[in-house]
């Protein structure tokens, strides 16, 4: 017996790749920020705040998202780390307004976590703001699919790389492979978009990003943050199909509109449902090159 293929269907809008974090006492760098080419800003309240700007980083984001014309992009606020006090005030004046795409949970270690802030930010008439849990620690490691299918408000899951290698003891950055790996499928299985990559501290070594976003790419991750304009090129074009994998998707995609069974190509590649879906997500990324 055989398998049906899934026939080509439309295609929909192509994943963002690049999200840019600016840190939020810096009005100025986060209106330039808007207009810097990257997918998403992330405004961020927590790592690049020091703890005396704080209330003005907060009061300024607010300012900033309070205008009911949306933004050039969506913009994503990290607030501060849950347990603190701060995190409660940012969530009290950043969740309601109009131009917050989506809050960035960092150091979430139990499905607890989010939760709560779905429910401390859901606003009176229901529902709740768009959710993105950042995954910092071995705890919340071991938690990663429990975090990830919390709660309906949830849309992401990723690493912070710098507390979890901190908080693992690890050296060599191939020691994080089992940890990128966990989170991939984590979100996987829970039915959330592909993680971005967690950004690359070193904004001159644009040669060592690319190395690093191929690897990423190589894991299952989809994108990147970055701190700085000038990486939003090199992660865009690190994880954009190349023009050898658009052909193959578009010789697999027509193969499979003409046959309902599993098949061979005249190459000898073996094509079944799981590589026409593979295909169909190369050519949604693609859409990017037009």
């Amino acid at each position: 017996m055989t398998t049906s293929l899934p026939l080509p269907v439309p295609l929909p809008p192509p994943l963002p790749l690049t999200w840019l974090y600016v840190p939020g006492d810096r009005p100025d760098v986060v209106a330039k920020a808007l207009h810097a080419g990257a997918d998403a800003v992330i405004v961020d309240l927590e790592d690049a705040v020091a703890p005396d700007r704080k209330e003005y980083a907060r009061s300024a984001t607010a300012e900033l998202l309070s205008d009911p014309q949306p933004p050039p992009v969506p913009v994503h606020v990290r607030v501060n780390a849950l347990e603190s006090p701060l995190a409660d005030a940012d969530l009290r004046a950043i969740a309601p307004l109009p131009g917050v795409a989506g809050l960035r949970l960092p150091k979430v270690a139990s499905r607890a976590d989010v939760i709560r802030v779905a429910e401390r930010a859901a606003p009176a008439d229901g529902g709740s703001p768009t959710l993105h849990a950042l995954v910092e620690s071995a705890l919340g490691l071991e938690h990663a699919f429990a975090i990830a299918t919390a709660h309906p408000a949830l849309r992401g899951l990723s690493l912070g790389e710098a507390d979890l290698r901190a908080d693992l003891g690890v050296r060599e950055d191939a020691g994080l492979d089992w940890a990128r790996s966990r989170v991939v499928v984590a979100a996987r299985a829970a039915g959330l978009a592909p993680p971005g990559q967690s950004v690359y501290p070193d904004t001159r070594d644009l040669d060592g990003l690319a190395a690093s976003c191929a690897r990423g790419r190589a894991l299952g991750f989809l994108g990147r943050g970055a701190i700085h304009p000038r990486q939003l090129p090199v992660i865009e074009q690190a994880y954009l199909p190349t023009a050898e994998e658009i052909e193959r998707a578009e010789e697999i995609t027509k193969a499979a509109a003409t046959d309902e069974g599993a098949l061979a190509l005249p190459d000898g590649r073996f094509v079944d449902r799981a590589v026409v879906e593979g295909a169909q997500r190369i050519l949604t990324l693609a859409q990017r090159l037009r």
